[in-house]
């Protein structure tokens, strides 16, 4: 079997070099080159070609994601899987809508990474057991006609469902909204009882929908 050619993109020399290892220590791995940033990885997908793109989501000079869109539209045979510390479930989304075969947690272990990649190279796998149900389940879930709609919510509510969608957790969104994090609780609480929803990836995958995710230039602390 040939080499598996690797093009691995991230600004962290250090996380670069950690992946570098792991994929050392397997043959079927072949590294071309190192992108320092999205532009950068844009440039050597160009000169490389490589079988596949690891892909940190937050880089500067064009991040993972708008560098993954542009990639797989010039370049469709190359395998993409991005890369992040967070399970933000708008970026799972935006990842397979951009082409992404996949999306594996930086903190995932290394056993668990090889495994995942070697299924993508054979083709068994498409997503990471890990993120399945929150890559495909709840987005292939359709809205219907009778589905509670967002103006059942308050404004605020509808802020800690953005929150929710970008994969913060309680205490980040009571930070972020200088309000204690048992009040934040308690908005959960109400809005899936509000949209008859059972837990937060369901109440994610809604807020994406319904374009509630959507963040209006506006950060996400």
């Amino acid at each position: 079997m040939m080499p598996f050619r690797v093009l691995i993109a991230d600004d962290h020399p250090h996380a670069r070099e950690a992946i570098k290892s792991v994929l050392a220590e397997h043959r079927i791995f072949e590294l071309v080159d190192e992108a320092r940033d999205g532009q950068h990885a844009i440039q050597l997908c160009r000169l490389h070609q490589p079988d596949l793109v690891l892909m940190d989501i937050s880089m500067p000079q064009c991040n993972g994601l708008e560098a993954s869109r542009i990639i797989k539209a010039q370049y469709p045979f190359i395998k993409i899987v991005m890369l992040s510390v967070s399970d933000d479930i708008v970026d799972l989304f935006t990842a397979i809508q951009y082409g992404a075969q996949g999306y594996l947690l930086k903190n995932t272990n290394h056993e668990d990474w090889i495994s995942y990649l070697q299924e993508l190279i054979s083709g068994e796998s498409r997503h990471s057991r890990k993120l399945a149900g929150k890559m495909l389940y709840p987005f292939m879930d359709t809205s219907t006609s009778d589905e509670p709609p967002p103006s059942l919510l308050t404004n605020r509510e509808q802020e800690i469902a953005k929150y929710v969608a970008h994969g913060k957790t309680n205490l980040q969104i009571a930070k972020a909204l200088s309000i204690r994090e048992n009040t934040v609780k308690n908005h959960i609480r109400n809005i899936l009882d509000k949209l008859q929803l059972e837990n937060r990836v369901q109440l994610a995958s809604y807020a994406v929908r319904h374009r509630l995710a959507e963040t209006d230039n506006q950060p996400l602390v």
